[in-house]
Order: C-alpha cells, then structure tokens, then sequence
C-alpha cells in the first residue's frame, strides 16, 4: 500500500504536520512518499492514499503560488479516491477547511477522516491527530 503526503508549508508549522502524518501511515506498515508540492506530479494519483497539508493563507485560502495550482490541476483525478487534509492557521476559526474539504467532496473524492487543523506550531493535541490521520490512511487497503 501506497500513501503520498504532499504539502507546502511557508513556516515549517504545516511541515511539521505533514511529518506527524507520516509517521502515523508508517506506524501502520504503510509504504510512504513524504513529499512537498514543488516535488509532487500527477503521479501521485497512483497512490492508494493522498494526504494533503496546506495552511490557511490570505481570507482562509489554499496557498496559492504552488498549492492551489498543483491541487487544481489533479482535481479531476481526485474522484473515488481516498484523502486526507491537514494543515496550520493563525486566525479566524479554520474555515479554509472546512471549505477545502466541501471542495474535495465535490470533486468525489471519498474523506478517509475529518481535515485535521493545528493553530500555529502542532501541540501535543495536534500531533497525535496527525498521527491518528495517517493511522488511518494505512487501514484504508
């Protein structure tokens, strides 16, 4: 079994998340592809699991140098597969999730867990979601 983690992190706080991720998919004996956007492709799609970090940036967006145009393009692959989002944010109430998250729905890919959020660095809170969400992603096959 295949798991991609894919994110883009500007403060290290996403980063940080992605490598909670996963260890939580290796834990679960899961092969893992820790990766940030700017090294992912297309390929990632053969992936039996994609987990996807990004941090709130601007009015509660997707960063949108690398991220945005990277998880757009791979939208329409996105159908009947299974994901995973994560991500850090400093302000406001984490709706950039709760929005990213309708908009996989919308796309059909199948939500292997809510997204999961951290408000600034990853406390111990948020490291064990981390962990349970990469968890997770390795019971999926």
């Amino acid at each position: 079994m295949k798991i991609s983690v894919i994110y883009w992190s500007g403060t290290g706080n996403t980063e940080k998340m992605a490598e909670y991720v996963a260890e939580g998919a290796k834990s679960g004996g899961a092969d893992v592809a820790l990766m940030t956007v700017s090294e992912a492709d297309a390929g990632v799609l053969d992936s039996d699991v994609l987990l996807f970090g990004c941090p709130a940036m601007g009015a509660e967006e997707l960063e949108e140098t690398e991220f945005e145009p990277f998880f757009a393009a791979i939208e329409p692959g996105l159908k009947g597969r299974r994901i995973g989002l994560f991500g850090s944010y400093e302000w406001a109430d984490g709706e950039w999730m709760r929005r990213w998250q309708e908009r996989a729905l919308n796309d059909g890919a199948v939500m292997i867990a809510d997204g999961v959020i951290a408000y600034g660095a990853p406390d111990a809170d948020a490291a064990a979601a981390c962990r349970a969400l990469g968890s997770a992603a390795a019971r999926q096959i």
